[in-house]
């Protein structure tokens, strides 16, 4: 019973403090959900993406004015 009470008390007794947990709940869930997704993505297409590839393609500027 204590637990409850002290959550009660520290969250949820005052609105202004309930809508900024939810706030922030949900912004810090955000933020941990896009970056794992991003990882996830990343690590899946592995040397597909233009980052990977981009070596390939594009030459430094500075070889180019050189020669």
């Amino acid at each position: 019973m204590a637990v409850s009470t002290l959550i009660y008390n520290t969250l949820f007794r005052r609105n202004a403090v309930y809508v900024g947990s939810v706030l922030f709940g949900a912004f810090a869930f955000e933020m941990v959900f896009d970056s794992a997704i991003d990882r996830y993505w990343d690590a899946k297409n592995a040397g597909k993406q233009w980052k990977d590839i981009k070596a390939k393609y594009v030459s430094n500027d500075l070889d180019e004015a050189e020669e």
